[in-house]
């Protein structure tokens, strides 16, 4: 008796565009918990739920899963799959297979029913080349779509090159910093030096309270991102002080150990900040450890990079604290010019400076939000007014954004009172300075002069909604 067919689908391709999606995702998770290493395909299969071959089998782009493990993929990650993130293999592509692929399988486990990703690409409109990742996180090393803001890269590398250098790069929360470090990183890399990279948010609380405990942390974090084993025991003495004991660490082992240099970034010092004490002492250190590297040569192999959202509203010491010494960046936002560039880049058409003036008007030059209405306008071919049109109605394609500041201010009761009074004054409006660093901090005002304003439109419209309820 002939065996019977059985025709089995091989569900869904992952397609070009979701493939970027995913692997900004990932490597926005990879920057925040990881320390910008990158994940084995094991750990990524853990956090997904799948085993590592499935998850090879999906990025691979030629081989089907079915769709309930894509969506299982992009979950892991804070994504919803959209319809353009995968292709359905039309049935010509379906594997044909009899009642004895069991013995098939025993043969080398040889299925050669493979569609070649040259004709699945062929298939595609010539726009699959132009499709991007939805922007949320830092813009990916390779991508064609970073701006630079001249001549600020140009500044930050000619300085990490220098013996001994601080480098404090300050904006708002989701005005390209990560996406720069991601750069300095590199180029330093480039040049042989070390690199290590710290989000102060991976800080326990605990270690936040506890002086000795924080040092200690921080020694074995560093060591192990050299590669370095970190013997905290054999070289920690509690007899001299824990800022003692930390700085013989760096100097008679971590940088003796190292033959070059060492990028040290430490991102989002703001979490210092509500620890007033420890940020005291934690700062006075690192502003000793650049004072010795002008006059001690293994201490000049430290390059310290530090990124922050707001100027440090706790009451430092200006002789102790490391935020006034340093080249100074500060990232502002996207110029008109800036604007119509990535809107070429995207593949908008813009004759004139009558859409970007428009679009301006309503987000500011504000990098994440200009990137998220020049994905939203290519993709779906709304118009301009059509999106803000309902932005104004109930935020639209910001949604999002907008929650995720929501968030943030609902957990400050006194800090929206302050930013509805600021939504609702006709005339300049006078903050209190604590508060005024926080919001600068969140992105949510800018300056004028000595005048402070909502940082757009959309926020003084959306805000002014929200926090009429508490006002």
């Amino acid at each position: 008796m002939k065996p019977q067919k059985i025709t089995r689908s091989r569900g869904v391709v992952l397609s070009s565009v979701g493939l970027k999606r995913l692997e900004a995702a990932i490597l926005a998770v990879e920057i925040e918990e990881n320390n910008g290493q990158r994940f084995t395909l094991d750990q990524l299969g853990d956090r997904m739920k799948i085993s590592s071959k499935t998850l090879s089998r999906l990025l691979s782009l030629d081989i089907g899963v079915d769709q309930k493990t894509l969506k299982l993929c992009f979950s892991a990650f804070n994504l919803e799959l959209a319809a353009e993130d995968y292709t359905a293999l039309k049935e010509p592509e379906q594997i044909e297979t009899s009642q004895l692929i069991t013995a098939n399988l025993s043969s080398n486990n040889q299925t050669s029913h493979q569609i070649p990703l040259e004709s699945f690409i062929q298939e595609q409109p010539d726009e699959f080349e132009s499709f991007w990742p939805y922007p949320d996180g830092p813009v990916p090393l390779d991508s064609p779509l970073y701006v630079e803001r001249h001549p600020i890269e140009e500044m930050v590398y000619r300085e990490i090159i220098q013996p001994g250098c601080v480098i404090r790069i300050k904006a708002p929360r989701q005005m390209g910093k990560t996406s720069l470090v991601l750069r300095l990183l590199a180029f330093a890399q480039r040049q042989g030096y070390h690199t290590v990279n710290l989000n102060c948010y991976q800080i326990d609380s605990d270690s936040l309270t506890n002086l000795n405990k924080l040092l200690r942390g921080f020694c074995w974090h560093v060591a192990k991102e050299l590669g370095i084993d970190p013997k905290l025991n054999e070289r920690w003495d509690e007899e001299i002080g824990c800022k003692l004991s930390c700085s013989f660490y760096f100097q008679n082992y971590l940088l003796k150990h190292s033959q070059n240099p060492i990028v040290l970034v430490l991102n989002e010092v703001d979490r210092f900040f509500e620890y007033p004490h420890i940020a005291q002492e934690f700062f006075a250190l690192l502003r000793s450890w650049c004072e010795e590297a002008q006059q001690n040569p293994n201490w000049q192999k430290l390059k310290l990079v530090v990124v922050y959202s707001t100027e440090e509203y706790a009451a430092l010491n200006i002789n102790r604290s490391p935020f006034n010494i340093g080249l100074p960046i500060r990232l502002s936002e996207f110029t008109q010019e800036q604007v119509e560039d990535l809107a070429r880049r995207h593949g908008l058409k813009w004759n004139s400076g009558r859409e970007t003036n428009k679009l301006m008007s309503f987000v500011g030059g504000h990098p994440a939000l200009i990137r998220i209405s020049l994905y939203y306008l290519y993709y779906r071919k709304v118009t301009l007014e059509e999106m803000i049109e309902e932005a104004i109605a109930n935020g639209g394609i910001y949604r999002y954004h907008l929650w995720r500041l929501w968030v943030q201010l609902q957990e400050k009761v006194n800090l929206a009172r302050s930013y509805a009074e600021l939504l609702m004054a006709e005339d300049s409006y006078v903050l209190d300075p604590i508060d005024t660093y926080k919001l600068d901090g969140l992105g949510l005002i800018r300056f004028q002069g000595d005048r402070i304003l909502p940082s757009c439109e959309l926020y003084r419209i959306y805000f002014a909604k929200q926090l009429s309820i508490i006002v």
